[in-house]
């Protein structure tokens, strides 16, 4: 039987030096992660480069912004963020924009880690995930939110993506 260790996991916020990890990384998650809920082309059109240039100047955001980064080793593993809710009609006043971690990284606290370091406890929360999104209802329903059916969607790199929304 194998046991796995927790690591050292530093979670602090985002910098804006982190802009090329994060698009790195930020890739690579959307290519673990949606390689049988989108198209190939689309997902050939996201590039590290690409996403890292929606991540400069993300940290100089306002202090209703929280965004966290978690590091192994000094490098870059996964990452969320929440801010004020950008809905109409929106079930809570603050948004969890994302929570993203590479998958060699699934399954060691450090998604729940994330989560705590840009979400109040008990705080009442609303997001959106990708239908279908592989493991987290779960993780979302562990920590109180309820899939409340609503369904919207999205459009990413011109590809429609329906996304399902959770809130507490």
């Amino acid at each position: 039987m194998t046991t796995q260790t927790t690591p050292d996991v530093l979670v602090r916020p985002i910098r804006d030096v982190d802009a090329e990890a994060m698009g790195r990384v930020h890739a690579q998650v959307w290519h673990e992660t949606y390689d049988n809920m989108v198209s190939k082309a689309t997902l050939e059109a996201v590039s590290p480069r690409r996403l890292a240039d929606l991540w400069s100047n993300y940290a100089s955001r306002g202090e209703e912004y929280r965004h966290a980064a978690a590091l192994v080793d000094g490098e870059i593993v996964g990452f969320a963020g929440s801010g004020p809710a950008r809905d109409d009609n929106a079930p809570a006043e603050r948004e969890l924009y994302f929570v993203y971690l590479l998958d060699s990284w699934h399954r060691r606290g450090i998604g729940r880690q994330l989560f705590d370091a840009v979400v109040d406890e008990g705080e009442p929360l609303y997001g959106w995930i990708a239908k279908g999104y592989p493991g987290g209802p779960a993780f979302y329903e562990k920590r109180g939110f309820v899939f409340d059916g609503t369904e919207r969607d999205e459009t990413f790199l011109g590809e429609a993506i329906t996304e399902v929304r959770f809130s507490r």
